[in-house]
């Protein structure tokens, strides 16, 4: 064989692969070509998905709107709290960095005290997830909703590998306050359009409910291209809509006065242990619900919630005797009411059935002005077909609002019934059985006492403020009603209920809600409760609903009150006499209403305060001694660092002012015989850990006088006096 036929035996073999190469690299190169010429491959717009692959979209989350009480305190707001992940994916670290969690036992040990979780518990978490090959892990409820603090005093431990992600949570900074009111809104999850895992913060009670939309605000977005490090790809498009924030919600609640309600209402609760109570303070000349308290409530931050519907507008129960103000303002105003005219108390036939007076034998023969003092139902009885028929009387009730909304600013609200046709049904009607109404109501109708026969819408919003502009966007009018009533009608009906209260007779009603110089007028209510299981009235000695309709001063009401309590322990009304007279003690003194009275006293003052920060003690004492005023003095410096009442409060002779001093910080000063108002100030002004044991004045503290309370828990034991 010669040579060159040996060159192309030994070519054949390499030329062969040689072409099978050039074949696949052509194919390659054509593939390539595709790729790069064709818009579109497999159906799939590549453009887009690479865009899409680089693309971020980050929600802007709208803070949702605070909510205030008239003066501008905060009630409910937005606080950011933390989720705390740990990272186990090893591959996060470097040479120079850990960036995971590399020593679990460590980690486990240093975080349990911080989280209050248990060692083994962290640590089980923590080999779970690394076991698994995940990515990252939480740590479960007590990881979440962390505070700023708690998430600063993990990130002193500097242990490797944690880190926190935000989120807004929803805060009510007063506990168990105005809840129904303000309801609660809580953080939801849900996937958007898009599939992604998202949260939400939504009312689902109260205010918080009502004005979800208004609160909630509306999110934004922000778009842009990353590179693979995670960064902003220089001088690509962005893509930024901002968030509009949700707008802030002013209520007509003025914090004070809903403190002093809450306190009686917990005080009732404590003591006669009733199904449920409620008290509501109205300003009797805008409509604005200044107080509204109730039992049972709940704490909006744990939501421990027995009941989901509002007292004040949602239930809807036979009111009693308070009703007779309107049936005897209805005869008044047509003009055949003689209430000199007289009747046999006691009892009286209507049709089947037999009505008789509270006291089940009466008071004999008795002219119908008593028999209102008396809150006599034989009375009211006699006066159908006497003074007004059943229909004039049912034109009358819902001439005054009963059996309809009042329209004011919350949901859920009930409009009772009124639903009374027969002889006997006519008559429990008369005097507030057999008909349902709502304590908001009896506030709208009552109004109508206060300002001259006009009613007034009663309203618990004050104003809408819109933070992204500044704008008011709502403020509450001042809505009056036409004349319901002439004015010689609202004199009379004024001065019945002035005899409740405020009568030498012993018979009168309401004479446990006398005061001293207030003319406080009202009335008074007794209802039975129906049951529906049996179709009659239940029958035990507390089986009552007991309340209270008034207002005062008599001449030129400024406050109107409503009060009552179900099924109390005590079947008597001295259940709530004693808690709304001290309320209303508290609202004059508070709003100042009988400024000139006192200071015409010879042996009471009262000052308006100054501001003594920085002044000496001597001279502010002086001060107080002028007008009869103690000062107690927290410290033994010569200089005042803070005080209480604040500066434009009004104090009276005999009332305490607190002076605390730039020295003996830390010390503990003697509480006993302080209001439990006084003990939370005093507790948390000095910045001492307190917890309270009852209501009333305090008769023991568990740190003695003089000694250092330091990180110590100050336990505080009141009683009432």
């Amino acid at each position: 064989m010669n040579k060159k036929k040996q060159k192309n035996i030994e070519w054949k073999t390499p030329r062969k692969i040689f072409l099978v190469f050039l074949f696949l690299i052509l194919i390659l190169f054509v593939r390539y070509c595709f790729l790069a010429i064709s818009p579109t491959i497999n159906g799939r717009n590549m453009q887009v998905f690479a865009a899409n692959r680089n693309t971020i979209s980050k929600t802007l989350t709208a803070k949702r709107g605070t909510i205030y009480d008239m003066s501008g305190n905060v009630l409910a707001q937005n606080v950011t709290s933390y989720t705390l992940i740990a990272y186990l994916d090893e591959e996060r670290s470097t040479k120079n960095q850990i960036n995971h969690v590399k020593d679990i036992d460590q980690t486990a040990k240093a975080l349990a005290p911080v989280l209050g979780m248990e060692e083994n518990e962290i640590k089980e978490k923590l080999q779970a997830g690394k076991e698994k090959g995940k990515y990252q892990i939480e740590f479960g409820p007590k990881g979440k909703n962390l505070t700023e603090i708690k998430k600063g005093e993990i990130e002193t431990l500097n242990l490797p590998g944690l880190d926190f992600e935000e989120s807004y949570k929803r805060y009510y900074p007063n506990g168990d306050f105005a809840s129904y009111i303000l309801g609660y809104a809580k953080t939801n999850e849900y996937y958007d359009k898009s599939g992604k895992l998202t949260t939400s913060i939504d009312g689902e009670l109260g205010i918080e409910a009502k004005f979800d939309d208004e609160l909630k605000g509306t999110d934004g977005y922000l778009t842009y291209q990353q590179d693979r490090f995670g960064y902003k790809i220089p001088d690509t498009k962005e893509e930024r809509i901002d968030a509009l924030d949700g707008k802030d919600i002013y209520l007509t609640l003025d914090s004070a006065i809903q403190r002093f309600a809450e306190t009686e209402v917990k005080k009732i609760n404590t003591e006669y242990k009733p199904q449920w109570s409620l008290i509501t303070v109205m300003d009797a000349k805008t409509g604005d619900i200044l107080a509204s308290s109730s039992t049972p409530s709940f704490n909006p931050n744990l939501r421990n919630i027995t009941n989901y519907e509002n007292p004040l507008v949602s239930n809807a129960f036979e009111p009693g005797s308070t009703m007779k103000i309107y049936t005897y303002m209805c005869a008044i105003d047509k003009g055949t009411y003689n209430g000199e005219e007289t009747f046999k108390s006691g009892s009286i036939e209507v049709a089947d059935a037999t009505i008789r007076d509270w006291n089940n034998t009466g008071w004999g023969n008795i002219n119908y002005d008593k028999g209102f003092e008396y809150s006599s139902n034989v009375g009211v009885t006699t006066m159908i077909n006497h003074f007004i028929d059943k229909d004039e009387m049912k034109d009358c009730f819902k001439k005054y609002g009963f059996g309809t909304s009042t329209g004011i600013d919350l949901s859920r609200e009930q409009s009772g019934s009124l639903g009374f046709k027969y002889p006997v049904e006519v008559a429990n009607a008369a005097f507030g059985q057999g008909i349902t109404t709502t304590a908001i109501q009896h506030l709208k109708a009552l109004s109508m006492i206060a300002n001259d026969g006009q009613e007034l819408t009663p309203h618990i919003v004050k104003k809408i403020v819109d933070p992204n502009t500044g704008k008011t966007t709502y403020k509450r009018k001042i809505e009056k009603s036409a004349k319901l009533v002439k004015q010689t009608t609202i004199d009379k009906i004024k001065n019945l209920m002035d005899n409740v209260v405020n009568s030498s007779d012993p018979e009168a009603t309401g004479k446990r809600y006398h005061i001293d110089g207030f003319n406080v007028i009202g009335k008074t209510g007794t209802s039975q409760i129906y049951n529906e299981k049996t179709g009659g009235y239940l029958k035990g000695s507390n089986d009552y609903i007991y309340s209270f309709a008034g207002m005062y001063p008599k001449e030129n009401p400024e406050i109107i009150i409503y009060a009552a309590v179900k099924q109390p322990n005590v079947g008597s009304s001295k259940v709530l006499s004693d808690s709304i007279t001290t309320l209303m003690k508290n609202i004059a003194k508070y709003k100042n209403m009988f400024e000139e009275e006192t200071k015409n006293k010879s042996n009471v003052t009262s000052l308006k305060l100054d501001s003594y920060i920085n002044k000496k003690v001597t001279d502010v004492q002086a001060i107080m001694n002028q007008y009869n005023i103690q000062t107690t003095i927290i410290g033994q410096g010569d200089k005042i660092i803070n005080q209480y009442p604040n500066k434009g409060e009004t104090v009276l002779s005999y009332d305490k002012v607190f002076l605390i001093t730039n020295e003996g910080e830390g010390k503990m000063p003697n509480l006993i015989g302080y209001s439990r108002s006084e003990a939370i100030y005093l507790m948390k002004t000095l910045g001492y850990k307190y917890e309270l044991e009852g209501y009333g004045y305090v008769i023991e503290q568990s740190i003695k006088q003089g000694d250092i309370v330091g990180d110590n828990t100050v336990k505080i034991k009141l009683q009432e006096k």
